[in-house]
């Protein structure tokens, strides 16, 4: 009783104040947030890198490689959480471009080139010891064993979908496909949905047996490192001198990266070879207008990883009874009073995008097939055993099993 007669009385005691007579707000100062943490971070991304390239080329030491491995996976996973994380600054990069308004921050262009070019400086030194995605996998990486070479290839085409899948989903407004679907975020935060930790598991008991299977088959940034690396001006040598070719090296090495010498006879007749190759290069048109046609059939199922197309399918399905009740988006929508038309109008616009959008990535997964099976068809001329510049990464564990130390 007393509290509430206070309470009334209040505005007698404390009148309130004027302010029409004069009377001007202070100023408020809101501090600005710090970037010590972020330029720590790109120091440390540089010094790795940089460490990294000299552990690969000069000291060729795997134990000491390893070593600057689990510091990335410790430092970049588990303290920085994944984040900034160079495998997804693609997506950044990519809404940078579709949308001018979109602001890419400098760590994280940092952090999308700076891989890049020390690929094409050094080869993949990133992937040897710096990307905590990689790293999480190579300390799993107990018994692997090898994927047969024709597996390998068919399933190294996958990357470039998910790229392109990526790709789409930024440029159409769908979200960040690849931070959606990190496997290993999940652990380095300690938290994430069930069914991003059961596959983050999967893909960590899949690594015991079948090394690096998410770098191999998935990882979307993997493609450009692999572009950059081809061209690369140095690169990881399994020997320092003359090989002896006694085979060791490509027995030790659980990626397939390692290519054999050439036999001193060739396997075929050239003309064959040269007819072959002529055939699959008229064949890349064909295989790119292919996919350009076949892409524009998906874009149904590409158009439901927009959450706008989904809501509107929702809602129809609520109107002609295929669900029972509503759930929080479908409920946020109707209390907007938005009406149903203008939301259906928007997903058959978005649908309309993704089939254009579809078709483009139908071309580009087709003429990725095409490349592929060129490249698989020409024969180089090899001495000894060589790294596949494309896809080594520098991983140092053929070093140990070389004979040939100097």
């Amino acid at each position: 009783m007393f509290l509430f007669c206070g309470v009334a009385n209040a505005e007698f005691r404390f009148p309130m104040p004027e302010f029409a007579s004069g009377y001007e707000h202070p100023a408020v100062h809101t501090p600005i947030p710090s970037n010590a943490m972020v330029g720590w971070d790109v120091a440390v991304l540089i010094a790795a890198l940089a460490l990294a390239s000299f552990l690969v080329l000069k000291r060729r030491k795997r134990r000491e490689i390893f070593l600057l491995t689990m510091f990335s996976m410790i430092y970049f996973g588990f303290v920085r959480n994944g984040c900034v994380c160079s495998v997804g600054s693609v997506q950044n990069v990519m809404a940078g471009i579709c949308d001018p308004a979109y602001g890419v921050p400098l760590t994280v262009l940092i952090f999308f080139a700076a891989p890049l070019i020390f690929a094409l400086l050094f080869g993949r030194v990133f992937c040897a010891a710096v990307c905590p995605l990689g790293a999480i996998q190579e300390a799993v990486a107990i018994k692997p064993v090898k994927v047969p070479p024709a597996v390998e290839k068919v399933l190294s085409v996958f990357p470039y979908i998910y790229l392109g899948l990526a790709m789409l989903s930024v440029a159409m407004g769908s979200g960040f496909l690849i931070c959606q679907y990190d496997p290993f975020v999940g652990v380095f935060r300690m938290g994430a949905s069930f069914s991003m930790l059961i596959f983050g598991g999967i893909m960590l008991v899949l690594g015991i047996f079948v090394a690096r299977p998410y770098c191999r088959f998935l990882c979307p940034y993997g493609v450009l490192l692999n572009w950059c690396s081809k061209l690369s001006r140095r690169h990881a040598v399994i020997t320092p001198t003359d090989c002896i070719q006694c085979g060791l090296c490509a027995d030790s090495c659980p990626y397939n990266a390692i290519n054999e010498p050439t036999p001193a006879e060739a396997p075929e007749a050239r003309s064959k070879g040269a007819w072959r190759l002529g055939v699959l290069i008229l064949l890349l048109p064909v295989l790119t207008a292919l996919g350009f046609g076949v892409g524009g059939l998906l874009k149904e199922p590409l158009s439901r990883l927009h959450p706008t197309v989904q809501l509107a399918e929702r809602i129809a399905g609520e109107e002609l009874g295929r669900y029972e009740g509503t759930n929080i988006e479908s409920e946020a929508f109707r209390a907007s009073d938005t009406p149903n038309e203008e939301l259906y109008a928007e997903a058959v616009e978005l649908k309309a995008g993704y089939g254009r959008g579809g078709r483009w990535l139908g071309a580009f997964i087709g003429l990725v097939i095409g490349c592929k099976l060129i490249s698989v068809s020409i024969l180089r001329k090899r001495e000894g055993y060589e790294p596949d510049r494309g896809t080594c990464y520098s991983c140092g564990r053929c070093f140990k099993y070389c004979p040939v130390k100097e």
